[in-house]
């Protein structure tokens, strides 16, 4: 029992510490086409700017 406890303590500690994933300019190696997303896009797309805190990719996010 109190193996549980100090797992679900932990658990949430760490819950705790996250953040949400930051956001990025991609832009399309096609025609130049500037897009806001977490994550690449796929072939075709190559990192233009980042990181930011928002979706509109306005924010700039402090780099750690």
């Amino acid at each position: 029992m109190k193996t549980l406890i100090t797992a679900l303590l932990l658990a949430a500690c760490t819950a705790a510490l996250a953040a949400p994933a930051p956001w990025y300019k991609w832009r399309s190696k096609v025609d130049g086409t500037l897009s806001c997303a977490q994550s690449t896009l796929g072939f075709g797309w190559e990192l233009a700017s980042g990181p930011y805190k928002d979706s509109r990719c306005e924010k700039p996010a402090p780099v750690k």
